[in-house]
């Protein structure tokens, strides 16, 4: 078993991965800017990417670290972003760490990406800079409770009796189980057969977007919304729109919506030669994000 740690710990993603490398029998540092504070399972760590300085102490007799790192929510994101990665890359070098593990984002590289997965490529690039072989699981968007593009998808059927949209609702993706985002992550980890390797992981099915609006109003037991699309809705008008009937800011909306004209699906399924099993439909995974909302309202209101 491994010492691993965990950029990004509290995050949608990190706050689930620590458990389940504990549970794979993995020793954890969780990485956070504010150590004290931290109450989620596996040792805390303080450092922040930004702060070249503060991740000797946290990468001190680290194997693999985990890099769930993204400043998404920044105007200057793709600038940071490269920053952090290039701090990260020569830390892990110099403290002898023998794989980073990293999710990136699904896209083809034959066709123009938008700044958000272009900058996902780069980071990419970064960790790697230094000879610390990378592991990379590339994405589409992962539904579960509190991860962002999940959230505009539930307070979209929450919010509204019906939807004027843009034209990349009838794009294709291949979204995915944060729980199977999870499992692919904890089984590469320390995995021989993963070093250096990019894999794309995705769910059952390849859906629009708009699609995806219908089956998760469906399973949330709404009425059904008529959806008219309008051609000459921009990515900055999409944003203000966002922004307007959700709760996502309009920097990351703008940042998420200039992807969402990519078709991002699977082409290359060997992760699951790599880890087994069948991925969750998107119907499941909407079922389960909906039950942990849910859960995690009783709780606060306890």
């Amino acid at each position: 078993m491994a010492t691993v740690l965990v950029t990004g710990a509290t995050g949608f993603i990190g706050r689930r991965l620590v458990p389940a490398l504990l549970d794979a029998g993995h020793d954890v540092r969780a990485m956070t800017r504010r150590p004290e504070s931290y109450d989620g399972p596996g040792e805390p760590v303080g450092a922040d990417v930004m702060d070249a300085e503060s991740l000797a102490p946290a990468l001190r007799d680290v194997d693999v670290a985990v890099y769930l790192v993204h400043s998404l929510d920044d105007p200057d994101f793709e600038r940071k972003d490269a920053e952090a990665a290039r701090h990260f890359s020569a830390a892990a070098a110099r403290a002898g760490v023998r794989q980073i593990v990293y999710m990136g984002g699904l896209g083809d590289e034959d066709h123009d990406l938008s700044a958000h997965l272009r900058s996902r490529r780069e980071v990419e690039r970064l960790l790697g800079g230094d000879g610390v072989p990378v592991t990379v699981l590339r994405a589409a968007i992962v539904v579960g409770h509190g991860g962002i593009s999940w959230e505009i998808t539930r307070q979209l059927v929450k919010n509204l009796p019906a939807m004027v949209v843009p034209r990349w609702v009838g794009t294709r993706t291949q979204p995915i189980a944060i729980d199977d985002v999870v499992r692919y992550l904890a089984g590469v980890v320390d995995h021989p057969d993963a070093i250096g390797r990019v894999f794309e992981v995705g769910g059952s099915e390849q859906l629009t977007y708009k699609t995806m609006l219908e089956v998760a109003n469906e399973v949330a037991g709404g009425r059904a919304f008529p959806i008219v699309v309008v051609p000459m809705l921009t990515p900055r008008l999409s944003s203000y729109w966002l922004a307007l009937v959700t709760d996502v800011d309009v920097t990351t909306g703008r940042n998420l919506i200039d992807s969402m004209s990519t078709e991002v699906v699977v082409r290359d399924t060997s992760i699951r030669e790599v880890v087994p099993g069948e991925p969750l439909s998107y119907r499941e995974a909407v079922r389960r994000a909906l039950a942990e909302q849910d859960a995690a309202g009783s709780e606060q209101q306890r």
